[in-house]
């Protein structure tokens, strides 16, 4: 009976090992998931600030006097570069800096995309007309990466905060992520006056 006994704990025992080491990678796997996604969502907001640049040179040889709307692309497009996130320290207050200066610069971006109507010649401009299909083709993208990196998010929210490995999260340190949302101020459509 003893050696038996022996043997079965041995046995748990040797399950759990292996159970904890399967979760653990796997919860180690959802992470680098994660990373990956939010990387994908900084490499939007990157080619999207790359592109503003050259929008806003190109529309400053026809708007002139337009200086405010392009000082105010300039200032929020600096300041959306200032600001990054770690992933491994992905906090709600630090996505929310980032969304917000995100925010900032989208609507800064859409004031300045609406000067094509007092600018016929602009309007026609092909530089300017190619950076705005790519402007918008990259809108597109970064809404498709921030809902990938969300869905991320879900599936390792998930695994972290799942029974029985939960416990091996908590033990390793694996901890909640936020996810982006919609801040209230951008559920409205901006209204933009000359």
């Amino acid at each position: 009976m003893k050696k038996s006994g022996i043997i079965i704990v041995l046995a748990v025992l040797a399950v759990l090992v292996f159970w904890g080491i399967g979760s653990y990678n796997g919860l180690v796997a959802k992470q680098e998931k994660l990373d990956k996604s939010w990387a994908d969502v900084q490499s939007q907001y990157k080619r999207r600030a790359d592109l503003i640049s050259n929008l806003v040179e190109t529309v400053k040889g026809y708007a002139q006097h337009e200086s405010s709307t392009l000082e105010a692309v300039v200032n929020a497009r600096s300041k959306a570069t200032q600001i990054t996130v770690d992933p491994n320290n992905l906090t709600p207050e630090k996505l929310q800096e980032f969304q917000a200066a995100q925010s900032e610069l989208s609507n800064a971006l859409g004031r300045l995309l609406l000067l094509r109507e007092a600018y016929p010649d602009l309007k026609a401009n092909e530089s300017f007309l190619s950076l705005q299909t790519q402007l918008e083709s990259t809108e597109n993208r970064i809404a498709m990466a921030r809902e990938a990196f969300n869905l991320e998010v879900q599936n390792y929210n998930t695994a972290v905060r799942r029974f029985p490995k939960n416990i091996i999260a908590r033990i390793f340190g694996f901890e909640r992520k936020p996810t982006f949302e919609i801040e209230e101020k951008d559920k409205n459509v901006p209204e933009v006056k000359f």
